[in-house]
């Protein structure tokens, strides 16, 4: 799975090793990639507190209308997870950094993704 620089193709980042939905949410366990120059600066960016966004990208496979008319994703194919500047749900946030991120801290960044996939959800 790829981790971009603000959704842009020709920027990859990093990596996304593990990416999954459990009973409580949305798990996912990435590292930059610090050989390639701008994951470098993303880290520095990251270890600064200047940026923590993250953002997903995705097609939508089956959606149907709610009773108020709003789209409602029922399937999605996910291309990739972005660092952003400014994340569309103010949520969506980068929880833990470094090589051994604490395992509640990753909770907090799964559920944050979770409620941000249930906001665009409509749920």
């Amino acid at each position: 799975m790829r981790l971009l620089w603000q959704h842009d193709p020709a920027q990859p980042i990093g990596v996304w090793e593990e990416l999954r939905e459990d009973g409580k949410g949305l798990y996912v366990r990435g590292r930059l990639l610090e050989a390639v120059e701008k994951g470098r600066e993303a880290a520095a960016l990251l270890a600064a507190g200047a940026i923590d966004g993250l953002s997903i990208g995705y097609r939508t496979v089956t959606a149907v209308k709610d009773r108020e008319g709003r789209r409602l994703l029922k399937e999605v194919e996910l291309w990739e997870v972005s660092l952003v500047t400014f994340p569309m749900l103010p949520n969506a946030r980068v929880a833990a950094k470094g090589e051994s991120p604490d395992p509640d801290a990753l909770r907090e960044l799964a559920l944050a993704l979770d409620a941000a996939r249930r906001d665009l959800a409509g749920d």
